[in-house]
């Protein structure tokens, strides 16, 4: 036996090793269970076919003759055991195997930008890289060619004769169509807003093909066995001439069936100038006209800021809650729903504000004295938008820190409206963790200049969070890196500008892996201290806390947008891990910004700047629900036609989810005369009817 084997190149220990797997030492008994049965079967033929070639005059021949080995006796009850060397050999393979791995996935993170998962497997790997190589690559895993390989240059009308062994097809002519939507979070560098009506074509077998066999087995170029993918957003039929078949692509998808789906609850945001600064409710016969309006296309409830500045506005623990009072008396009357912003910061510096609520005057002029109690950027500059989390814990505001501060206000909110919570008529509080209410460093202020698509500034220059940070920077036995970085550019920056966050820059190096981890932690622990006392204030009633859509410069490796806000997702890292895993603790929900924006339609800003608002997105959807947490949305941009609202519902019950996970609910942003338009207020009600999982009929605007 070993001589034959021998004969074919291998031995009997390589046999056994090629097939040996991984295991753990208490599989050991099991193996060598396994190789005695082994010995203890007959040894089979081992035939061999030797050729010999004869001729005489026209005759030839070729002879087989067949070989055999003696059996080989075995010994009764003799056990082979594996050696523990050749084990051990195996798992340093195994090892070596991963580590080589792990490598591959860094370095196309790294440099090739991939949007690739921590834990990514070889699935992950090739999809990539087939995208890359404009292949299209479907949730599934069905893999076909684009346009652009199966029909030349996007576009372009073009001939194409199409042949067979039998007969020839006439050029057929090909009109542009549009590929978009084809699954949610796919993104590729095909261009999908041309294509091809017939420009994927499936070889199917010859009538003169000589088996049956033959023709089963001839490939295609679409889904598995030559039929087109069963996938409801790619409609089409497939035309058969001769021996090829056409898939015929349409000129729009049809649009999917969203009845039996789950129940999305659908609020609309308020104007922000809904309450003045003297508390009082601003055109409430209007308002209610508006009201009565969302409740006929059966919105579910609304979204109102509820503002330190005007509630707590001259004295601290004097509240003033009349005008809120009226506005949510009103609601209940229409039988709707409320949720609740406590809005702890300014009004009045950002894209979108129209009306101007700066934060208590009293605490205005705390700052006057001690501006350190407000963010600050590397050459001084303060932003009075939100208190520094520096002060969280610092008792500068009249003998209270900021944490007792917003506890307060919160809890004197809960006494004065328990009606409305017992009742049910307010549903969810968001709690304001910082500018524009969302978690995050005010890393973009526009009165400092800042433009999109700008990498901003770090925010950590006022005497308390240098204060913290010097703290840090002892634990760490690295006194001199109590300092922030000094090669990040300004505010408008591009990352390959800075030394720090360009390719390779000093945000991978010790001193700015410590820096970035230090600046990450005190966002989430100024999260975790406000939630945890809000937790408290509203027992027994949803929080959330919103976030933000730092998008651009997301395919850069430095993801510098995100570095500057708090968010340290820079590649080979999750920089949304933690927040969500600190969300859990608290049973909040996680209400996440941008949903609208999307990647394949992207212009050219978004081009320039390396936007992926759309992978940023599936990446925080997939750590909040990895952390079975719920998670809330909301439009950043006027939303009014129907494409518009098709996307967002693509993205609020995403298809490709096998666990039909779904937003909790979703706030469009926000009440205004253009919405009350007829066109608009059609678009819209299809739009919630169909969030509330109720069939549509087709018809045209």
């Amino acid at each position: 036996m070993a001589a034959e084997m021998q004969r074919f190149g291998t031995s009997e220990e390589d046999d056994d090793e090629m097939g040996m797997d991984v295991k753990e030492e208490d599989d050991d008994d099991d193996d060598d269970d396994e190789d005695e049965e082994k010995n203890m079967v007959t040894p089979t033929m081992v035939g061999v076919d030797v050729g010999v070639l004869s001729t005489g005059g026209s005759n030839r021949y070729v002879h087989n003759q067949q070989y055999q080995d003696p059996p080989t006796p075995l010994v009764g009850g003799a056990r082979r055991c594996r050696p523990q060397e050749e084990k051990e050999r195996t798992k340093l393979r195994e090892r070596q195997r991963r580590a080589i791995t792990a490598k591959i996935l860094a370095g196309l993170r790294r440099h090739g930008n991939y949007n690739l998962r921590v834990r990514a497997d070889i699935n992950d790997v090739i999809a990539a890289l087939a995208r890359e190589a404009g292949w299209v690559v479907l949730p599934d895993g069905t893999t076909f060619p684009s346009k652009a390989q199966s029909t030349g240059p996007t576009g372009a009308v073009q001939n194409t004769a199409v042949t067979s062994s039998s007969s020839q097809m006439p050029a057929q002519h090909t009109s542009p169509t549009s590929l978009r939507g084809i699954s949610p979070g796919f993104k590729s560098t095909v261009d999908y807003n041309s294509g091809h009506l017939k420009g994927v074509v499936v070889p199917t077998s010859s009538p003169y093909d000589l088996s049956s066999s033959t023709r089963s087995q001839t490939p295609a170029m679409i889904g598995d066995g030559g039929e087109l993918p069963n996938d409801p957003l790619l409609g089409g039929s497939i035309d058969s001439v001769d021996t090829m078949q056409v898939v015929d692509m349409p000129a729009k998808l049809q649009e999917r069936e969203f009845s039996g789906t789950s129940y999305v609850p659908v609020y609309v945001m308020l104007p922000l100038g809904v309450i003045n600064m003297k508390c009082e409710l601003v055109d409430p016969d209007g308002l209610v006209k508006q009201l009565k309006i969302l409740k006929s296309v059966h919105v579910d409830g609304v979204m109102v800021d509820c503002w330190w500045g005007i509630v707590e506005a001259h004295a601290p623990l004097e509240y003033n809650w009349n005008g809120y009072r009226r506005l949510f008396q009103m609601v209940k009357e229409l039988k709707l729903k409320l949720q609740v912003v406590m809005s702890f910061h300014e009004c009045g510096g950002n894209v979108g504000d129209d009306v101007c609520i700066p934060l208590p005057h009293w605490v205005t002029e705390i700052g006057r004295n001690n501006p350190d109690i407000f963010f600050t950027d590397r050459v001084g500059r303060r932003d009075s938008e939100c208190l520094s989390w520096g002060v969280d814990k610092e008792r500068v505001l009249r003998g209270r820190t900021a944490i007792e501060v917003y506890f307060d206000c919160m809890r004197s909110f809960r006494v004065e409206f328990d009606e409305f919570f017992e009742d049910g008529v307010i549903s969810m509080i968001v709690v304001g963790l910082g500018p524009c209410g969302e978690l995050r460093y005010p890393c973009n202020p526009v009165k400092h200049g800042w433009r999109y698509p700008g990498i901003g500034e770090f925010q950590c220059y006022d005497q308390y969070m240098l204060k913290s940070l010097r703290k840090a920077a002892e634990i760490r036995g690295h006194s001199f890196w109590a300092r922030g970085p000094e090669n990040t550019g300004s505010y408008n920056s591009r990352p390959h500008e800075t030394g720090f966050f360009c390719d390779g820059g000093d945000y991978d190096g010790y001193y700015g892996r410590f820096f970035l981890s230090w600046y990450s932690q005190v966002l989430v622990e100024h999260g975790d201290r406000v939630l945890s006392l809000a937790k408290l204030a509203f027992e027994g009633t949803q929080i959330a806390a919103k976030m933000s859509s730092m998008h651009w410069w997301y395919k850069t490796a430095s993801h510098a947008a995100e570095l500057t806000a708090g968010f340290y997702n820079s590649s080979n890292r999750d920089g949304y891990a933690a927040i969500t895993s600190m969300l859990k603790r608290h049973g909040a929900t996680l209400c996440f910004t941008c949903s609208d924006m999307s990647t394949m339609n992207q212009n050219t800003n978004l081009s320039e700047s390396l936007a992926d608002p759309e992978g940023l997105l599936w990446q925080v959807l997939n750590a909040a629900w990895d952390a079975s947490i719920s998670v809330a949305s909301e439009n950043s941009f006027a939303c009014n036609g129907r494409e518009k609202f098709s996307y967002l519902l693509e993205k609020a019950k995403p298809i490709s989810d096998p666990d039909r996970r779904h937003f909790s609910s979703f706030t469009y942003l926000r009440l205004s005369p253009l919405l009350m338009e007829r066109p608009n207020l059609v678009e819209f009600e299809r739009f919630i009817k169909r969030m509330h999982r109720e069939a549509v009929l087709e018809y045209q605007t």
